[in-house]
This record gives structure tokens, C-alpha cells and sequence, in this order.
């Protein structure tokens, strides 16, 4: 079992597709839970009280805990090292490094710099579904490396998409995530955060 906490809704909306894509015959609620927060803000602030809970039973339920949050303005090392110490204070096996849990029970990943590179990652799936993109815009400079898209990824993924002609009264993330999520090619994403997860989310539902 696997227990995935997230910040926001938007993140959950994509998860609920992508998860059982990633891993055929994966079911919300009997494989995997997605546990979502009111922001950034709000998951850090109960993070601590939620991993001391887990602390007690998690590790002989066999149940990992996968924390994905968005890195934002946040330094990514620092960020993750700030959250590895508070499950460690809990009592929880953190996991160090590799693409199995190598018997770690809790595992953060960083979306660099926020979950909307992703997306940007497979530019093939956005043109499907926003027929009117450009054909080449992750040739431009600022999208070449969609992990570091200066000024904000969602707010570049927004103006590109508006640019185009859709969500002129501004990006919809949940509709944008309900759309896009059943098109990714979830073996070909430029996005190395996206792939760090995948391989996170294959390790504990796949055992690889």
C-alpha cells in the first residue's frame, strides 16, 4: 500500500489517472491513497503530527508514504532535507537514494519547480489536447529545461496555453490535469522530476 501526500487538488486530479497508467490494475483505495492539502503552507505546517501518526503503524502495515510537493521558490536540497529530518524525528525509515525503497517506508520528491513542468515535459500531449500550440515551442529557450523555467512554470504554461487561444479568465489546473493526464507518454517526460516520481511510484506498486 501506498500513501502519496500532496498539496493541492490539481495534483490529485492527475494522480488518480496517471497512477493506475503507471501501474496497470493499480486501484485508489486498495493500492494507493491520495491524501490532499489546503497548499504548500498547510502540508508542511501538519507534516510533522501526520509522520509521527504514520510512525506507529505504517512500517509493520507495509504501508510507504510518498510526500510530492512543489519546490517553488524553496532551495530543492534544503527543502528535502528540511522534510527527511522531520519523518526521521518521527520515527520513520527514510529512504536514501536508488530506485527501490531499500527498505525505507517514507520518500519525498520535489517537483522542480512546480507539478505544471510535468506537463511541460511532454510537449506531444499538450499539442493533443491544445491543438493550437505552436509545433515547436519546447525549442524555445525558456521551456528547453522545464525543471527550470524561470518566473514561474504554471505562469509559463498559462500564457503559452492563453497565447494559443484557451483559458483566456486564466489557467483552470484541475481541468488542465483531468485532460492532459490521460495522454502523457509516461515513459518519455524531460521533466527529470516527473521520472524521479514515476520511478518512486513504480518501486512501491511494482517492486521496480
Amino acid at each position: 500500500m501506498l500513501e502519496i501526500l500532496l498539496e493541492e487538488p490539481s495534483a490529485e486530479a492527475a494522480l488518480r489517472i496517471l497512477i493506475p497508467r503507471l501501474v496497470p490494475g493499480a486501484a485508489e483505495h486498495q493500492d494507493f491513497e491520495l491524501r490532499k492539502f489546503n497548499g504548500k503552507a498547510d502540508l508542511l505546517r501538519k507534516l510533522d503530527g501526520r509522520l509521527r501518526g504514520y510512525s506507529a503503524w505504517a512500517a509493520a502495515a507495509g504501508v510507504r508514504i510518498l510526500l510530492l510537493v512543489d519546490r517553488d521558490d524553496d532551495d530543492c536540497a534544503d527543502l528535502k532535507k528540511k522534510i527527511d529530518g522531520l519523518a526521521a524525528s518521527s520515527g520513520l525509515p527514510v529512504h536514501r537514494g536508488g530506485a527501490l525503497w531499500s527498505g525505507g517506508t517514507f520518500r519525498a520528491c520535489i517537483a522542480c519547480e512546480e507539478i505544471e513542468a510535468w506537463y511541460l515535459g511532454d510537449p506531444a500531449a499538450l499539442r493533443k489536447v491544445y491543438s493550437r500550440l505552436p509545433g515547436n515551442f519546447e525549442q524555445r529557450s525558456g521551456f528547453r529545461d522545464v525543471d527550470a523555467v524561470k518566473g514561474g512554470t504554471w505562469e509559463k504554461l498559462e500564457k503559452l496555453l492563453q497565447d494559443a487561444g484557451y483559458f483566456s479568465g486564466g489557467l483552470r489546473k484541475i481541468e488542465l490535469a483531468k485532460k492532459l493526464a490521460p495522454h502523457m507518454d509516461l515513459e518519455a517526460n524531460s521533466s527529470a522530476s516527473f521520472r524521479h516520481f514515476r520511478g518512486a511510484v513504480l518501486g512501491a506498486l511494482a517492486g521496480g
